[in-house]
């Protein structure tokens, strides 16, 4: 998968905040789904950066032209720089594009301002979807921004250092492990403490949240007694498996790893070009040594035979509540849910949102496991307000608390505290 516009649905999050700033507070208005659809007339699509292949780009317009006479379909494509600063103005006017990319975690603050349409009444037309990005599009039961492809953390290890036939079957077994292979040159598990991302299914595999809503109140979930398990795990992962420093985050995870200092690293999928890329001055990969025969497998879940329940990153389609053509673009998001144009995304290393297509992924070690991670993954809470939650930084100075040895209910009860505040504000 492209590693710059993966990277940049990591930070995704970052980039809501502007959509936060002003995000109403009022129900998402309605569209213009009633009114009946013009003969003939043009579309326009914004993809956002290179991820979508040039086969699909072409599919999408020679299929919309052909089983639509009299229509044209522009597709243009954006950086996810315009997402977050210029889509809000654009989806206000009275130029807006029809069928519009977002971040999956920036979805709802545009679905909270009222500027995309129900997608309800096609919903049924979509197939089976990755269950994340779904959530990720669907605000008070409705479903507004439909799944488009999916990014998903995987745990990565060289045949050097790692025996494939003893890769182990549960999350418990993979943190002993973990700490077994740890020396003072090697972390067993490399776990810098403000990855949050690779937190979250420590408390999902054992039933934890984040926050769980009743009625207009968020309920913070980091102190419950299934998340404390989770982040118990973890804090023996920060203090006895990783050399990681307690107070960094996930960049560049790929150095320790090409130095033959990780046994597993739990990493976007996107990581892969990292460690495979010839090294130079700026990027110390290891194709030749640590990444020869690159090996992959989806985090394991609570029992043997499960996954962990990873974070969905990824992105999600909008049609635009103002655009003039609603059954027109509604047409457009089926062609681009259809099997021909999502076995297309999979084939150009694309975890596809249509999960039967995911057999057109590539054969590799790191495609399979990344496809087989997302299809048990979650999404962060559905709030307009949760943006802020993120920008505030309070999940990752948590974890540094946790990292360097506090104990871990407190520091889970103050979290929970800190985020309802931010939510129910």
């Amino acid at each position: 998968m492209n590693k710059k516009a993966l990277a940049g649905i990591g930070l995704l999050g970052a980039g809501v905040l502007a959509l936060a700033g002003c995000s109403s507070t009022s129900a998402p208005a309605g569209d213009a789904s009633d009114a009946p659809p013009a003969e003939t007339g043009e579309l326009t699509v914004w993809v956002v950066g290179t991820d979508t292949p040039e086969t699909a780009r072409e599919y999408l317009v020679d299929t919309f032209e052909s089983e639509n006479e009299g229509w044209t379909l522009r597709l243009e494509e954006k950086t996810w720089a315009d997402v977050s600063e210029t889509y809000v103005a654009a989806l206000q006017s009275n130029d807006t594009p029809d069928v519009v990319e977002v971040g999956n975690t920036q979805a709802i603050g545009f679905i909270d301002q009222g500027l995309f349409s129900d997608l309800g009444d096609i919903r049924g037309d979509l197939g089976d979807l990755n269950p994340g990005l779904e959530d990720a599009g669907t605000y008070d039961g409705a479903f507004y921004a439909a799944p488009y492809y999916a990014g998903g953390r995987v745990v990565f290890y060289s045949p050097e250092i790692v025996d494939a036939a003893t890769l182990p079957k549960t999350l418990e077994e993979y943190v002993e492990q973990g700490i077994a292979k740890k020396t003072d040159a090697m972390s067993g598990i490399y776990a810098p403490g403000r990855d949050w991302y690779n937190m979250l299914p420590y408390i999902w595999t054992y039933g934890g949240e984040i926050a769980v809503q009743d009625g207009d109140t968020w309920d913070a979930q980091f102190s419950s007694e299934e998340s404390l398990k989770g982040l118990e795990l973890l804090q023996k992962v920060y203090t006895e498996a990783t050399n990681a420093p307690t107070d960094g985050d996930e960049t560049d995870a790929h150095v320790p790893f090409c130095a033959g200092e990780t046994a597993f690293l739990s990493a976007p999928a996107w990581m892969q070009w990292s460690i495979l890329a010839e090294p130079d001055a700026e990027n110390p990969g290891c194709p030749d040594t640590f990444g020869k025969d690159l090996g992959a497998f989806p985090l394991p879940g609570a029992s043997e035979g499960e996954t962990a329940p990873i974070f969905a990153g990824g992105s999600n389609l909008g049609v635009a509540a103002l655009s003039e053509n609603q059954a027109m673009a509604k047409e457009v998001v089926k062609i681009m849910l259809s099997k021909g144009y999502q076995d297309l995304m999979a084939e150009g290393g694309l975890t596809p949102a249509l999960l039967e297509s995911a057999e057109s992924l590539p054969d590799t070690p790191v495609a399979q496991a990344q496809a087989e991670a997302l299809a048990n993954s979650k999404g962060v809470p559905t709030s307009p307000n949760w943006a802020e939650v993120e920008s505030s930084l309070v999940i990752q100075d948590s974890l540094v608390k946790i990292a360097q040895g506090e104990d871990v209910k407190t520091v889970a009860e103050a979290l929970d505290a800190e985020i309802e505040s931010i939510l129910n504000g």
